[in-house]
């Protein structure tokens, strides 16, 4: 077998190969300046090739591609290069006022053009990253039975139940390394949007492809339709998925039962799936019974809560003291909340060597019902039990901001509007610097405005949110809100579990990637409040928290590619997918 010598280790080539996947024709082992043949089923030419999203390169054909693959007469004379296609088509997205049509453009393209659209989206990524993803896909997800083309991804409903695995085989690639699957049920503040859900799936795995270097045919975005409890979606004549309500219990548990055993058969143990946007108490019991047999990761718990993590530790810098010194309150309980909470425990527990029992007592989660303290615990759900400490009971937010004073802010609710002047004001009178992260999305959803969180604390907060808000002018000076984007997380995580072979996702890993990020920012960013480095280094910072991550797996014993590189960083940055066009035989 033909191996290479890379960073001190010997690597069997087709295992170093785009991030790990046996690579069969030799396109992405072949370095940009080497000829690749065009396949699909047989070589493609002609008209075939045109249409084909992973070959098409448009007016870039050279004149030999245009007469070696039979493309005289079907494209106009002229050469158009790929850096002038990048910058006809960003002419042509800023030209859409709305949103909406630059997302339907964007996907339009990556149905005609596949290398072009992540081109666009890595040399654009902080214009272009609210396009495809927060928040103008919820709005797409909203409309996407109005806005439905062509399909994309693989939809697994009930009506397949007993074959799933003969669904998995219709896909029409085989080395996947990395499904996105969500049901639907809470799309990011949206709610249940059922099968329209796919958006999501879709959004996030070109993310993976983007900003972390994957592959874009190892990815596979699912959605499974158990149908939907949204009345408005079933008595819309053009919803795409099943009209009856939410299948439960039982049956839901086998559906997914039977979907995870098919991952596994299908496509081996090394494939990564990550769960996204589905409801509570599915989405912690999913990963509680799977996270020990599968490599399963869920991006609203461990995600979200590794790039809060992050933002937390940079924001130390600022705000002066160590993890143990803060006191911190969540508004939401629920997924996001609960999993934040945890890592910061986990954290802390690292640094003090106490019992993450102990440091979870710096922590207070306030849910509809207010705070939640140990005379509420009989009626809580599992995952808030661990954080009902002793305490008075307390109603409302703004009550519990007195009560426990916190240094740090923290909104996962999924409600707008809800840190109000009389809460954040609150925040300012005991916090010289008021850390106040406002994390829902989309920006609809969102607890406050950076405008608003600079405002009234007189330019004294240190702000972050999910979705993006625009820098702020206060007093003379410019202020840039940290959005506390996932995106900063998944991706490289993704590809440290990929490029080390992982087997198992663990906590460790998580505390790995949000140290790995938290080292990403400056002196220069902090001058301006900015807790999160900028997006334009995104491939970069992707490739430091994979080898954060894939040294994490060797170190646990759950990497299986060996040897390991002496040399994680640039072999991160070796497996990355590049998106410039290949010239063809």
């Amino acid at each position: 077998m033909e191996s290479t010598k890379m960073n001190g280790a010997v690597l069997d080539n087709k295992a170093a190969a785009g991030g790990g996947v046996e690579d069969v024709y030799g396109e992405d082992f072949a370095t940009e300046d080497q000829l690749i043949t065009p396949w699909t089923v047989s070589v493609a030419s002609g008209y075939t090739l045109l249409r084909d999203p992973h070959h098409n390169k448009g007016l870039a054909f050279s004149e030999q591609e245009r007469d070696s693959h039979y493309l005289r007469g079907l494209l106009p004379p002229a050469f158009l290069s790929q850096e002038l296609q990048e910058k006809k088509v960003m002419h042509n997205l800023r030209q859409y006022k709305v949103p909406l049509q630059r997302y339907v453009a964007m996907m339009d393209l990556q149905e005609r053009n596949e290398r072009l659209f992540y081109k666009l989206l890595i040399d654009n990524v902080e214009e272009l990253l609210p396009v495809v993803y927060t928040p103008t896909v919820g709005e797409a997800c909203q409309k996407y039975g109005s806005i439905f083309r062509r399909p994309q991804g693989l939809y697994i409903s009930l009506k397949e139940k007993g074959k799933i695995l003969e669904v998995l085989k219709n896909w029409p690639e085989r080395n996947i390394q990395v499904i996105v699957v969500t049901d639907g049920e809470r799309i990011l503040g949206l709610g249940d949007l059922g099968c329209q859900g796919m958006g999501i799936p879709v959004g996030k795995l070109s993310l993976y492809t983007a900003l972390g270097g994957l592959r874009p045919s190892a990815c596979l975005p699912i959605t499974i339709d158990v149908g939907t409890n949204n009345e408005q979606l079933l008595n819309d004549e053009f919803y795409i998925g099943l009209k009856q309500k939410r299948a439960t219990g039982q049956e839901y548990a086998e559906l997914l039962d039977e979907f995870m055993s098919a991952v596994k058969l299908n496509y081996g143990e090394k494939v990564l799936i990550q769960f996204e946007d589905f409801a509570n108490h599915n989405a912690f019991e999913l990963l509680s019974k799977y996270r020990s047999s599968h490599l399963v990761f869920n991006d609203d718990i461990q995600g979200t809560a590794s790039v809060v993590l992050a933002g937390i530790i940079a924001a130390l810098k600022l705000v002066g003291g160590k993890l143990a010194d803060h006191t911190f309150l969540f508004l939401g309980a629920g997924e996001a909340g609960t999993g934040i909470a945890e890592l910061i425990a986990l954290e802390m527990s690292k640094q003090t060597k106490t019992p993450v029992e102990e440091t979870r007592k710096k922590i207070w989660l306030v849910d509809s019902k207010g705070l939640i303290v140990s005379s509420r615990k009989e009626s809580l759900q599992h995952f808030k039990q661990p954080w009902a400490h002793e305490h008075e009971p307390v109603k409302g937010l703004l009550s519990a901001v007195k009560a426990i004073k916190p240094t740090m802010l923290i909104g996962t609710s999924g409600v707008g509007k809800t840190f109000t002047k009389e809460v954040v004001e609150a925040m300012a009178s005991f916090n010289k610097k008021p850390v106040i992260f406002a994390l829902s999305n989309p920006t609809s959803q969102s607890e406050c405005t950076a405008e608003e969180a600079y405002t009234w604390t007189e330019g004294r907060a240190i702000f972050a949110s999910g979705s993006p808000f625009d820098p702020v002018e206060y007093k003379g000076k410019v202020y840039v809100p940290g959005q506390g984007n996932n995106a900063y997380i998944f991706p490289g995580l993704g590809l440290g579990l990929i490029i080390s072979g992982a087997i198992r996702v663990r906590e460790e890993m998580l505390l790995a990637a949000s140290e790995a990020l938290a080292e990403q920012g400056t002196q220069e960013n902090f001058d301006k409040g900015l807790i999160y480095p900028p997006f334009t280094n995104i491939r970069k910072i992707s490739a430091h928290i994979a080898a954060k991550v894939a040294a994490k797996a060797y170190e646990l014993g759950l990497a299986s590619r060996l040897p390991q590189p002496t040399d994680l960083v640039s072999y991160a940055e070796s497996c990355m997918y590049s998106p410039v066009y290949r010239c063809y035989r």
